[in-house]
């Protein structure tokens, strides 16, 4: 082949943006989707915690053959939440009528240390 050495194929610059692309991208996409993974696992328990606390008020108030005491009220709220960890829930009867509190807190293993994102709800049901 005319024209090509060792020396002329060291010094060339061509495709070096392509080769840096393809370092990078796994690495940014990576960072990218876990974020956005570990963001939905959050949104999710957040609501299934809101709507378990709202079955189980409701259950408090309107099906007292169910739930008719505190603690079984806790329970039929527990069986709604289908989140991440093991949440604590509180069933009262303060004015507003029946009320059943919720909350777990979430822990996210970061590079290099965890993290704890604490997760509340509560409903009241007349």
């Amino acid at each position: 082949m005319a024209g090509w050495s060792a020396e002329r194929f060291l010094r060339c610059v061509r495709g070096a943006t392509a080769v840096e692309f393809a370092l990078v991208t796994p690495a940014f996409l990576a960072m990218v989707l876990g974020g956005l993974s570990v963001f939905c696992v959050l949104l999710y328990s957040g609501v299934s915690l809101q709507d378990a606390a709202e079955q189980g008020a409701r259950c408090f108030s309107v099906n007292s053959g169910t739930c008719n005491s505190a603690s079984t009220t806790q329970t039929y709220a527990k069986s709604f939440y289908h989140g991440v960890g093991a949440p604590t829930f509180t069933a009262s009867t303060p004015t507003c009528g029946h009320q059943v509190a919720a909350s777990v807190t979430l822990q996210i293993a970061a590079v290099l240390t965890n993290i704890s994102v604490p997760l509340n709800a509560s409903a009241c049901f007349p």
